[in-house]
């Protein structure tokens, strides 16, 4: 038995969360991915101790920080990075959005897959650069980018591509020959990608998370990662991120708005990313253990329910619900009709979809499934 208590619910109204406070009390938010568990007590701990000091003055980042994130990232992905690669951010979206604008010239086009996290098509849209989006592939009940999907949308301009390992919302880890080939493609058309690995630290048994920039030299040397603890540990209010880049040109083109219009991070993302790359590695895997339990049920319960079906979920605790074989035009408005609130697919350009988060107590993701159960029986 765990010794953190993830059954526990703890009541966020009043909190200004936005995933809560955006409904009725009644409905139950499963939209918003953050999670509805306390962060690690390593992470409160070092807050706490923070806040006693008494002074939040202007703040540089602690010595070994980018020290502490290399030798994390050899740990956990075996990935070896210099220190002089990693560039800290306050957040994964906005250097997602200033990429786009710095890395590309005003006549280059963007691909991004589809769907994704609407963040990733955002950035690419509101970059004034043309853009398309290349659909993914459901293999084996997996979302995949494919090659086939690339050679869709790529034309002569194409200079970048924003990509999403593990995917949201599908959930797919992708294995070393996807990644390899989705490479092999940027270094034939010479295409920049930017990878957004923000859910790398939550994915579940069987799989695996590989950076593509780990992968060969070659992927390396035109990929930016941007990563982060945010999700992971459940911090994303008080969190920050940073961005691993080896191309020394790229490097400072993706830098090139970073305390200016993207401002620093904050002292409290300091310490809570401190506290979980040193102490945090235990609540980790209990929180593992806690999602796989809720994957199995949302499978269960879902493929029991006519007209529903789920992709295979192999990291985080986001599930893409497809709602093709129900004659609904807003399934999101009818399961927040029946006391539901899910993330509408029409932000991934599927409006025949929906994403649910699962990072909540059994009880309230179990009611949240009866819910949607009575929503498809009263159609």
């Amino acid at each position: 038995m765990s010794k953190y208590n993830f059954d526990k619910v703890i009541n966020r109204f009043q909190t200004d969360s936005i995933r809560w406070d955006k409904y009725e009390p009644t409905v139950i938010p499963l939209w918003v991915a953050d999670m509805d568990f306390l962060s690690p007590p390593c992470v409160l701990n070092a807050m706490k101790n923070r806040v006693e000091h008494g002074i939040f003055g202007y703040t540089h980042e602690p010595n070994d920080f980018k020290e502490n994130i290399a030798s994390y990232l050899k740990k956990h992905y075996c990935w070896e990075v210099e220190t002089e690669w990693i560039v800290i951010i306050p957040s994964v979206v906005s250097a997602l959005y200033s990429i786009g604008i710095s890395c590309t010239k005003s006549a280059s086009h963007i691909i991004t897959p589809q769907p994704i996290y609407h963040h990733l098509r955002l950035a690419a849209e509101q970059s004034g650069r043309s853009f398309n989006e290349a659909q993914v592939e459901t293999i084996k009940n997996r979302q995949i980018l494919s090659t086939k999907s690339l050679n869709k949308v790529i034309n002569n301009n194409s200079e970048l591509l924003f990509f999403c390992n593990p995917h949201n919302p599908g959930g797919t880890v992708y294995t070393k020959d996807e990644l390899i080939q989705i490479v092999d493609f940027c270094n034939k058309n010479n295409l920049f990608i930017c990878s957004d690995e923000i859910h790398a630290g939550m994915v579940l048994n069987g799989h695996k998370h590989i950076p593509i920039a780990s992968i060969s030299k070659a992927a390396a040397d035109r990929t930016v990662t941007l990563m982060s603890l945010n999700k992971t540990f459940n911090f994303p209010g008080a969190g920050l991120g940073w961005m691993i880049c080896k191309n020394p040109s790229l490097r400072e083109m993706a830098s090139n708005r970073i305390g200016s219009l993207i401002p620093h991070p904050e002292i409290f993302g300091y310490v809570a990313t401190n506290a979980a790359i040193r102490d945090g590695e235990d609540w980790r895997l209990a929180l593992l253990d806690y999602l796989n339990q809720n994957r199995k049920l949302l499978i269960e319960r879902i493929n029991q329910i006519p007209g529903l079906k789920i992709y295979d979920i192999e990291a985080s605790y986001l599930g893409w619900i497809s709602c093709e074989g129900i004659p609904v035009k807003d399934p999101h408005q009818l399961f927040l009709n029946h006391g539901v609130a899910l993330q509408p697919g029409y932000m991934f350009n599927q409006p025949d979809h929906v994403r649910i988060n699962i990072a909540t107590p059994h009880s309230l993701l179990n009611e949240a499934l009866d819910r949607i159960e009575t929503a498809i029986k009263s159609i």
